[in-house]
């Protein structure tokens, strides 16, 4: 009997050898990174998304960037004054934990800190994340954005897409070829698809992705950072000090 070609045979070994030299070279990046840069950046992001870091990669090009893996990263600064790579930079290993990186850097403090205070970047919210405003589909014709501009700016939802609303709960209908929620005219009871401060299930997601609606902020938020020249921690989010 021939083979079956889905039959293949992974070696084990060769695995875990890649993945130990993938980080034996993480931590030597970020060893030899200290060094070459004046100042260390610690900072956490909330709801992280790899293409919008990668942004962040391109426009802090003349620095270094390294996000994941705290244990290792806090290994390689070092963890006690005996352990660290540089004077001082041992209490910035005390911050990595959950879900930050480090930015090495020669661009000055108030720069590094100003842009990342202006960086928000909105996206489609995932499930689990918390609703920051209240979102509902009013009655009548139901348009692609469900209100979010007024109508004449607007046009009515796609009518291969209320099968789907249907689906999802919202108890519409096809009239005269167009969605409607309740009366044509606009009479009965809108549909809540959130309210603000709501943990959003997949089935909510799915709704305000259906209609264009931005829930989830991708934002960085600097916790403190270490300069070369003097060998000291500036904090910059107190409650993260705190946590030590």
């Amino acid at each position: 009997m021939p083979k079956s070609k889905r039959s293949r045979t992974f070696n084990l070994t060769q695995v875990n050898k890649k993945t130990r030299e993938q980080k034996d070279k993480l931590f030597q990046n970020i060893r030899d990174a200290v060094p070459e840069y004046q100042h260390c950046f610690v900072f956490s992001v909330d709801n992280m998304r790899n293409n919008y870091l990668k942004d962040v990669r391109r426009e802090l090009s003349d620095s270094r960037l390294f996000f994941g893996k705290t244990k290792l990263m806090a290994k390689a600064l070092g963890q006690t004054p005996e352990e660290a790579v540089a004077p001082g930079i041992e209490a910035i290993s005390r911050l990595l934990a959950g879900n930050v990186g480090l930015v090495f850097t020669n661009r000055t403090p108030e720069s590094v800190l100003g842009y990342f205070e202006n960086l928000v970047l909105v996206d489609f919210a995932r499930a689990g994340v918390t609703a920051t405003r209240s979102f509902t589909i009013p009655t009548g014709v139901v348009y692609a954005t469900a209100g979010e501009v007024h109508p004449d700016n607007d046009i009515p939802l796609e009518h291969t897409l209320e099968p789907e609303l249907r689906r999802l709960g919202v108890p519409t209908r096809m009239v005269k070829g167009k969605v409607v929620l309740g009366d044509e005219d606009g009479q009965g009871e809108a549909y809540v698809v959130c309210k603000e401060g709501d943990v959003l299930d997949s089935r909510q997601t799915r709704l305000l992705k259906m209609f264009d609606v931005c829930l989830s902020e991708f934002k960085v938020k600097v916790l403190a950072y270490w300069s070369a020249a003097n060998g000291e921690v500036t904090e910059v989010d107190p409650s993260a000090m705190d946590q030590d």
